[in-house]
């Protein structure tokens, strides 16, 4: 069963990103949004091959470049995304 992380709080402030990446699957995806698009710095992100997504957004109101292994969306994506996903794990 496939599950999408939302993640919105800074890794440079908070384990929740650490936490989340411990318990992704193949079939998992991470969206990055608030200061959880910081996270596009991590590199565990990359190296452990799941999907990442970031709220377009967010990603432009930190000033955080678009590395070539995520992707970015916007609002409506991110309603796709939690429809093309069998769940979805908000980390608050």
């Amino acid at each position: 069963m496939s599950t999408l992380h939302v993640v919105s709080h800074s890794p440079f402030t908070d384990s929740r990103l650490a936490s989340c990446l411990r318990v992704c699957g193949t079939e998992d995806a991470i969206l990055l949004c608030g200061d959880g698009a910081y996270g596009l710095h991590n590199a565990a992100l990359h190296t452990k091959g799941l999907k990442v997504f970031v709220l377009a957004e967010d990603m432009q109101a930190r000033n955080v470049t678009l590395p070539d292994w995520a992707d970015s969306l916007d609002y409506a994506g991110f309603v796709q995304l939690s429809i093309d996903y069998d769940k979805v794990n908000t980390w608050l």
